[in-house]
């Protein structure tokens, strides 16, 4: 008993922690927020509107991160066990959480540079690739609670997963050609929406056909 209540406190504890490395990731992205003008000059608004590409860069991370912990919070809310090999992947994803306040740092002084671009979606297809491989190990080694965890519902996590995945690689190729459009599919998630759309028109057809 006094071994399982262990393992349950540092299950726990790896999730608080995963919270907290969040938070100080999102909070870094605000220190790239400057407005580099001298001290006795009067600001105007048009000032104001200067670092755009900041702006942009942030809101962009912001969404990401804020995104990325929403799933990572949604999956564990059903995964109930950690071994360590998911605390090894889970902290490889923390590193890839850190990592991105730097290539936001990077695209708003260096947007729509190609290596820019692609070093900041090869983050993003990272941090995709690992959430998918802590779903689904833990999947896999029976850490989901299946009572509570619906056929649906995992047939929408898996789908998520698999579809982050595939819009950060597009971004990665169309970083080499596109830098710009590369940048807004991160932002926007066409891909992403585009292929959700036509899977769940599919899997509806067959459902009515079937």
């Amino acid at each position: 008993m006094k071994d399982f209540i262990k393992k349950e406190i540092a299950f726990e504890r790896v999730i608080f922690f995963s919270d907290a490395i969040v938070a100080i990731a999102i909070t870094l992205l605000a220190l790239n927020l400057k407005l580099e003008l001298p001290v006795d000059r009067r600001v105007s608004f048009a000032d104001l509107l200067l670092p755009w590409r900041n702006y942009l860069a942030f809101i962009l991370s912001f969404i990401n991160i804020a995104g990325f912990w929403r799933t990572h919070h949604n999956a564990f809310l059903y995964i109930y066990k950690m071994d360590d090999r998911i605390m090894f992947v889970n902290t490889c994803w923390l590193f890839l959480i850190v990592t991105l306040p730097f290539a936001t740092t990077l695209v708003s002084s260096h947007f729509g540079q190609t290596p820019v671009i692609f070093l900041y979606s090869l983050n993003v297809l990272g941090l995709a690739i690992l959430q998918n491989s802590i779903w689904d190990y833990a999947d896999r080694k029976s850490y989901v609670d299946k009572e509570k965890l619906s056929e649906n519902l995992r047939t929408r996590f898996r789908l998520v997963f698999n579809l982050d995945m595939i819009n950060s690689l597009i971004c990665v190729v169309l970083s080499f050609f596109l830098p710009t459009l590369a940048f807004v599919f991160l932002f926007f998630k066409l891909p992403m929406f585009l292929f959700g759309t036509f899977y769940l028109v599919g899997k509806r057809k067959k459902q009515l056909t079937g």
